[in-house]
């Protein structure tokens, strides 16, 4: 029975979590039963994707009512890779939050892991739903969570970080919003199914384009694409280690997750192609971030606001594998969207690490840290290497398949411009292990990571060298998730 409504439990199951873990008392048994819901999570998003992966298409319609008229999950292989990815994020960051978050909030921890299992929920729900203002709905849980929680950090910068991303994330939101209002005026429904059903007709005119631009800005916004990732660097730098790991690995995936949904599942090709400029402009805009990102990132002095920078740069990869239009292009965008989430997750929870034994996060406190954690040091490498593009690591796969899909349209300043990233981001990670591995004049003690902090760090770090080493069972979901979402296959 309770199976037959997996696709509704798994994001009711957090939510409903979410009171019951702020009224916990203490500092650790909030932290253990989020774990807990968040490995329940996982458990039933495995449970899901088996049964796609057997009958297709899911769908649960909520209350009885039948679509367009009721509202509808709708989990397909797009989402529910996605939704896997989100589930494995969180089963591995929340066993490490139980230490670190709880030490950095205190008391305030059954709030805290309240508002990560809230986080969570609103990215589930994005991904399950097949209405389109219910992504609305949940985008606006997610964010409230995050606000909350990068408000959390240790420094009063917190708040100003906080604030800035309140600011930017309302107006990505009503851009959205005035969007789907459009949407809703030139056809008449909400639900995504009946919406790709009804738009092929409106191709072209200026109302159908002007929506398109409204959700790609506000889209764009929550996934930090380059120039509207003003709000990313502050609030992945200022927020606690646990909360930056598991943001930086899903936030902005689901927001990408989302922007592709609307391109190729609602507008379909046909709309996309008749305005050449979207496309042009998406590459541009592509590059910008991947070059933009990765030269920000070589000035900043901070570990955090280093990593934070560099995720702008990825998020220009994925948004270049959309910017084809191609189904191999898709597909290489999902497998570096997958990807990153495991090499930024493990960075992120590697810095985590560090600043718990070395009080900061700035390159001046990390000298010799190398020396002092070899095995979260380590992970952290496994991490950089992947981000690089390093043969046998994560990293490398996905920009494999996207040198290979832009080469497929024979463009090659492209090519170059990933090259040229990648080259920058060896800077920017060296200056990291070049203060990491250099010796001080005192040597410090040798202090690794406790373990509860050490070993989700290593399983992301691990998960990066088993995906560079077999990526065949991601890369041929990740097609077959292409060519279903462009039309193209079943």
């Amino acid at each position: 029975m309770i199976l037959s409504h997996a696709q509704v439990l798994v994001v009711a199951l957090p939510l409903l979590a979410v009171p019951i873990c702020a009224l916990l008392p203490g500092r650790r048994l909030p932290g253990v039963f989020a774990t807990l819901v968040a490995w329940a999570v996982l458990a039933l998003a495995l449970l899901l994707m088996q049964e796609v992966s057997a009958a297709g298409v899911l769908r649960y319609q909520l209350g009885g009512w039948a679509p367009p008229w009721g509202i509808e999950y709708r989990l397909d292989r797009l989402a529910a890779l996605v939704q896997l990815l989100l589930a494995l994020i969180a089963a591995v960051v929340l066993p490490y939050a139980a230490r670190s978050l709880s030490d950095e909030v205190g008391e305030r921890s059954g709030g805290a892991f309240a508002a990560l299992l809230l986080l969570l929920t609103g990215l589930l729900g994005i991904v399950a739903t097949g209405d389109a203002f219910n992504v609305f709905v949940f985008l606006e849980i997610s964010s409230l969570a995050s606000y909350t929680l990068i408000a959390l950090g240790r420094r009063r910068r917190a708040l100003v970080a906080s604030f800035r991303y309140l600011i930017l994330g309302t107006v990505g939101a009503t851009f959205f919003l005035i969007g789907l209002g459009l949407l809703y005026a030139l056809t008449g429904t909400l639900n995504m199914d009946d919406l790709a059903a009804r738009m092929p007709p409106l191709a072209g005119s200026p109302a159908a384009t002007t929506a398109l631009f409204f959700i790609v800005v506000g889209l764009g916004l929550k996934a930090a694409m380059f120039p509207l990732h003003q709000w990313l660097p502050d609030a992945y730098a200022e927020a606690p280690p646990a909360v930056s790991a598991f943001m930086a690995a899903t936030s902005t995936k689901v927001a990408l997750y989302a922007l592709a949904r609307f391109l190729f599942g609602v507008f379909g090709l046909q709309q996309l192609t008749e305005v050449p400029m979207l496309q042009e402009g998406l590459q541009w805009l592509a590059v910008a971030g991947m070059l933009g990102g990765s030269i920000l990132a070589l000035r900043a002095a901070d570990i955090g606001r280093i990593l934070a920078l560099s995720s702008v740069a990825q998020v220009g990869y994925i948004l270049l594998g959309f910017a084809l239009l191609s189904t191999a292009g898709v597909a290489a965008g999902l497998v570096h969207l997958f990807n990153h989430a495991l090499m930024k997750g493990a960075l992120f929870l590697a810095l985590g690490a560090m600043i718990h034994r070395c009080g900061g996060g700035e390159l001046a406190r990390l000298e010799g840290v190398g020396h002092r954690m070899p095995w979260t040091m380590a992970a952290f490498m496994v991490g950089a290497l992947s981000l690089i593009g390093v043969p046998l690591t994560a990293g490398f796969v996905g920009k494999w398949y996207l040198v290979s899909a832009v080469i497929d349209q024979s463009a090659w300043w492209l090519v170059a411009a990933i090259l040229v990233s990648s080259i920058l981001s060896v800077f920017y990670l060296w200056r990291i292990v070049e203060v990491a591995y250099r010796r001080p004049a005192v040597m410090p003690p040798r202090a690794e990571a406790p373990l509860i902090l050490l070993l989700p760090t290593m399983l992301l770090a691990l998960a990066n060298l088993l995906v560079g080493l077999n990526s065949s069972p991601l890369v041929s979901w990740a097609e077959a998730a292409s060519l279903s979402l462009l039309g193209t296959g079943s």
